[in-house]
């Protein structure tokens, strides 16, 4: 019996979209440490002929960037392109804002060269032109220049926060290695009695039942493990010094912690969008606050969510920005982030990569939750195979921002 006969399927047509000069007038950056070569595309000079690129080396200074946004202002471009290179266009990309120019900032994975073609700068700068006018590059999220602001406040104070960490973990090996076990008793080296008790060691007292009435509230009834704890402790003067100098460290951290605290919330305050609206109407700075107030402020809204504390607020603010338009959807923002919910059903693991710099910051700063309780597994009876929020974050229709080295994640 021979094989049946294939059926022929007609064709179709489809509606394809349009992608030719998207920008009359464009221009791209291709971004190195100490310069830049930029590549204008313009129309032609006359009816029929072919468009214009003009290349050009620019010096990544401010000077010489502000004599370029004005050439291009003269020149009527509509868009500017760059691509995430380090940290080096963030010069390109801001004065270029502030003088007026719409600007992108595109992944460098968005650009790549076809393959067979020359890779130099200049041929670089004009492939990334051409693409610009046709529309083809997904821009990057990059924060308005308040957000930025508060972005650096919130990323400076992680560092601090986890650097005192790091002292705390030091002053903890440096007791180890004293023989001081106080560690095993308390709960945190950062407790009022076990300052005491180390601030009692730096000072000379080496009695262990006088160091462990130094203990207080609950602690007070675990005084003989505290004295069994400092038996034999070899607590000497190099130790007291090294202690004295991790316990200044861990006391200066406090303090800029504190301060960077005031500098976030005035920060914030700063910003119209994060300001909530009192029973009256009224906004502005510190409207939104009272138990009355119909539209609390932004980071008071966050902080509702249950496990959200108001650090963690302020942080999701600093990385996702206040205007949520950037994102189509949910499922967008959590894409962006970096952190989509994990299937239910078994599966290989997928290979561990770094995460996204911003889900890094609000995951430092959330407060730790207990683990939650393990998913039903799937079955004929219930159907389920995967968690609602997969099915949430498995196709969005519209393209999301691209991720950058500046902007790639949220919490």
């Amino acid at each position: 019996m021979g094989h049946a006969r294939a059926r022929k399927i007609p064709a179709r047509v489809v509606e394809d979209e349009e992608y030719q000069l998207r920008h009359e007038r464009c221009a791209a950056i291709d971004v190195a440490k100490a310069s830049g070569v930029v590549c204008t595309r313009l129309p032609p000079a006359r009816e029929g002929g072919r468009r214009i690129s003009k290349i050009e080396d620019v010096a990544a200074t401010v000077t010489a960037i502000l004599a370029l946004a004005a050439r291009l202002l003269a020149d009527g471009v509509e868009m500017v392109a760059m691509e995430s290179t380090s940290d080096y266009w963030r010069v390109w990309y801001y004065v270029l804002e502030d003088a007026g120019l719409n600007v992108q900032l595109v992944n460098s994975s968005q650009a790549r060269q076809l393959a067979g073609r020359p890779k130099t700068d200049r041929a670089d700068a004009q492939w990334l032109a051409r693409l610009t006018e046709m529309g083809l590059l997904r821009p990057s999220f990059v924060p308005p220049a308040a957000i930025r602001a508060l972005r650096d406040y919130a990323r400076t104070r992680l560092h601090l926060v986890q650097e005192r960490t790091r002292e705390w973990q030091r002053l903890e090996k440096l007791l180890e290695g004293a023989l001081v076990k106080i560690s095993s008793v308390v709960s945190s080296l950062a407790t009022v009695s076990a300052r005491a008790m180390i601030e009692a060691l730096i000072a000379g007292e080496r009695d262990p039942r006088r160091l462990a009435d130094l203990a207080m509230a609950r602690l007070r009834g675990k005084r003989d493990q505290l004295a069994a704890a400092l038996e034999g402790m070899m607590f000497g003067e190099h130790h007291a010094e090294l202690a004295r100098i991790h316990l200044d460290l861990i006391d200066f951290l406090d303090r800029r912690v504190r301060q960077l605290d005031d500098a976030i919330a005035a920060c914030l305050e700063a910003i119209p969008e994060s300001w909530g609206v009192d029973a009256g109407g009224a906004t502005g700075p510190g409207r939104g606050t009272g138990p009355g107030a119909p539209v609390p402020a932004a980071a008071q809204r966050l902080a509702e969510i249950p496990g959200v504390s108001p650090e963690l607020a302020r942080a999701i603010i600093a990385e996702t920005g206040l205007d949520m338009t950037r994102f189509p959807t949910a499922a967008h923002l959590v894409s962006w982030a970096g952190s989509p919910p994990s299937p239910a059903s078994p599966a290989p693991a997928p290979a561990s990569r770094p995460r996204a710099r911003a889900t890094a910051t609000c995951a430092a700063t959330a407060p730790r939750q207990p683990p939650a309780p393990p998913a039903p597994a799937p079955s004929s009876a219930n159907g389920t195979s995967a968690s609602p929020g997969t099915a949430a974050a498995a196709g969005p229709g519209s393209p999301s921002p691209a991720p950058s080295s500046s902007s790639s994640g949220t919490c």
